[in-house]
């Protein structure tokens, strides 16, 4: 399958952390989730990716180009924390834009701006954060990119308009040659549309697995101490123990339950997923 980002071995160095031989595809027609601790990596990655940040080595390319020729028209982007200047209203951002991208699209965007219920007369600084993200959004699909790259977009969005957008990038995707790479921490976002779980830790890229095999493989057995005892260290990923019981992450479900014929074992959510990863013990 082509991939519209391929991100190879790079490494990132700063004083106090780095992104440590990181690799990951994005293939065509898919939304990757990107997870993760903060300071985990995920925005240093996506900076990389963009080439707002040079890499020390490893190589990125782009719809077949390398980023360092990343062409502005192809690839809408989000940005946690980064946006317009406060004191333009949202009837300026199309005068703006169409400057800036030649398939500026005027009609798409104010069906946007109308499907989003943006107030276009009040200047930027007076709109609420997820008012403010509704319209990074509606600016980000509006000069029909190729490709999305999305940190947090979803972040400060009430449930009903999250979904709603969720549902604009599952269309996004659809024609097949589209992806996203969408980093959240609203995980339950992600089971919902993502194709692949991409988890980071410490700069490091920990899994890049399918959703749907990640949560078929994947387990938490809950089980107390004399339990816990019969189970080898080399059949855990990790485990954390709580007032009266263990709660032991695996990725080996079918096997463990063969095995094991009386466990009780959960089907755990991606969130548990990175919190036993991140806040385990190993045995």
């Amino acid at each position: 399958m082509e991939n519209n980002i391929e991100v190879k071995n790079i490494t990132k160095k700063f004083k106090d952390f780095s992104l440590k031989d990181v690799s990951l595809s994005v293939p065509k027609g898919s939304i990757i989730g990107l997870i993760g601790e903060n300071g985990a990596g995920k925005t240093t990655l996506i900076k990389c990716i963009l080439d707002t940040m040079h890499i020390d080595m490893g190589s990125i390319t782009v719809l077949g180009k390398d980023s360092t020729h990343l062409v502005k028209e192809e690839v809408g982007v989000v940005l946690d924390g980064a946006f317009f200047p406060e004191i333009l209203k949202g009837k300026d951002m199309a005068a703006i834009m169409k400057k800036i991208f030649k398939n500026w699209d005027d009609p798409l965007f104010l069906q946007y701006i109308k499907d989003f219920k943006i107030p276009l007369e009040k200047p930027i600084k007076e709109l609420s954060k997820g008012m403010r993200k509704k319209l990074e959004i509606a600016s980000a699909l509006a000069h029909h990119p190729e490709v999305l790259i999305l940190d947090e977009p979803t972040s400060g969005l009430d449930p009903v308009v999250r979904n709603e957008i969720l549902d604009i990038f599952l269309e996004f995707t659809r024609d097949e040659n589209h992806s996203i790479l969408l980093s959240s921490h609203i995980t339950s976002d992600l089971e919902h549309i993502a194709d692949q779980i991409a988890f980071m830790e410490d700069g490091k890229m920990i899994f890049c697995k399918e959703k749907d095999t990640l949560l078929e493989e994947y387990g938490i057995i809950r089980c107390e101490e004399n339990v816990f005892t019969q189970i080898k260290k080399e059949e855990m990923i990790s485990y954390r123990k709580n007032k009266y019981s263990y709660d032991i992450l695996i990725n080996n479900k079918k096997e463990i339950l063969k095995k094991y014929k009386d466990i009780v074992m959960d089907t755990p959510a991606i969130d548990e997923i990175m919190f036993l990863y991140s806040k385990g013990e190993q045995k």
